[in-house]
């Protein structure tokens, strides 16, 4: 058996990887190092005469060399009464369900306890998103599946059960008469996935389990098909818009669909964009909070002219106000739809259609990369840093270009796009 010394932070830093050392003043405590990381655990010898090996954890916050010994005295104070500590985690490790511990996870990423890669919380887009994988497909399939034991082969079961359309349905949402519509497929499978993944790391740095078998299955190839409008389609959606306006289809409804036309900025930036954002003067707008971050963008003359009216009636105003309230306009989908049928265009152009296609708008017409990623902002290209705070005219040049192009596209001549100064909101 290896020497027994008091174990300190000297001693514990000068472990060898493969090397345990023991404590002088507590029986059984050790203390050993695995390639990069320490770890405390406690040796002892249960009423039947049974050596167990229980690891008190990882070398660092919480556990120090004290707590580690505070801890282990404790641990032998239920041994010495008949308890057996390894045998009591295995027991708590087994009765906790996915369900639980899906709950738990929940509760500290809404809390803001768990963040992403970039050291922020998730965005509440994100977590509506991950809310609804959680209990519509991982719950439902694996809650009642003990954490401990899940295994690999029951998580290529789960895949391929939400993939085959096992947990689709439709739902009630909270909303008055609101549905939710779980599809399933190979492409929700594959998220669903990403997020198990998630919380099986967390399970692991838990302490629930010792691995993650998310990580070990083979997931379906995402099948992304970038679709882009035809000039014919460009047409046709200037068509819709002007049909929008004189069938009084709210009209931050569409111009908010002109906007993305004419930006290739995502929905969500131009829904949740403020007036104080915008400055008109210099044709740019500070997005504070995007799905990549602070990013400034220029605004070309055609975009700049449709929030004209509305950056001039107060600070903190939405562009694009829901007809009620003052939240976001979370009904833009369905008068997205409603402006697509008045085109005749096909079910599957998206809000993201328009982002493809102002990007490949702007490829066709010599742009590089680095403009186009500027332009919408892409990540790792935008303009991003906090000391910018207007675009420069290069960037202004290309949207003025891009925009003008598609205009001509849209709409017949100059003039006939929707009245941009007819705006509930100034009324």
């Amino acid at each position: 058996m290896a020497e027994k010394v008091k174990i300190g932070l000297r001693e514990v830093r000068a472990l060898q990887p493969g090397e345990t050392i023991y404590d002088a003043a507590v029986p059984g405590l050790g203390a050993r190092r695995q390639k990069d990381s320490v770890q405390y655990v406690l040796r002892y010898r249960t009423a039947e005469g049974r050596q167990r090996w229980y690891t008190i954890g990882r070398h660092g916050a919480p556990w120090t060399s004290d707590s580690a010994r505070d801890e282990a005295k404790r641990l032998l104070g239920e041994i010495v009464t008949g308890g057996d500590p390894m045998a009591n985690k295995k027991a708590t490790r087994e009765a906790i369900k996915m369900a639980d511990l899906c709950d738990q996870y929940w509760a500290d990423v809404t809390g803001g306890r768990l963040l992403t890669k970039g050291g922020k919380p998730k965005k509440a887009t994100t977590l509506k998103t991950d809310h609804s994988r959680l209990e519509r497909h991982i719950k439902p399939l694996l809650g009642q599946h003990p954490v401990a034991t899940l295994s690999r082969q029951d998580i290529e079961t789960f895949m391929h059960q939400v993939a085959d359309g096992k947990t689709a349905r439709r739902v009630k949402t909270g909303n008055k008469r609101g549905l939710s519509n779980v599809r399933g497929g190979r492409g929700a499978a594959t998220r669903t996935m990403g997020l198990l993944s998630a919380i099986l790391t967390y399970a692991v740095e838990k302490g629930l389990r010792a691995d993650n078998p998310a990580q070990k299955v083979r997931k379906f190839a995402e099948n992304k098909r970038e679709r882009r409008l035809s000039d014919e389609e460009y047409k046709a959606l200037g068509v819709a818009l002007l049909k929008a306006q004189k069938d009084a289809i709210w009209l931050p409804a569409v111009r908010a669909i002109q906007f993305l036309a004419l930006t290739g900025w995502r929905s969500s930036e131009a829904l949740n964009l403020r007036s104080r954002e915008v400055d008109a003067a210099r044709r740019t707008v500070a997005l504070g909070d995007t799905k990549t971050g602070r990013s400034v963008r220029p605004l070309s003359k055609a975009a700049a002219e449709m929030l004209t009216p509305v950056i001039q009636t107060g600070a903190g105003v939405l562009v694009f106000p829901a007809s009620r309230g003052d939240a976001s306009m979370t009904g833009f989908r369905s008068f997205w739809d409603r402006v697509m049928a008045l085109g005749e265009l096909p079910g599957d152009i998206t809000p993201h259609t328009l982002r493809h296609s102002f990007a490949s708008i702007a490829a066709d017409l010599g742009y590089s990369e680095t403009t186009i990623a500027a332009l919408i902002g892409h990540k790792g290209q935008t303009v991003t840093s906090r000391y910018v705070h207007s675009a420069d005219a290069v960037l202004l040049a290309a949207a003025d270009t891009v925009a003008e192009h598609l205009m001509k596209l849209m709409f017949k001549k100059a003039g006939d796009e929707p009245n941009a100064s007819n705006n509930p909101a100034s009324d």
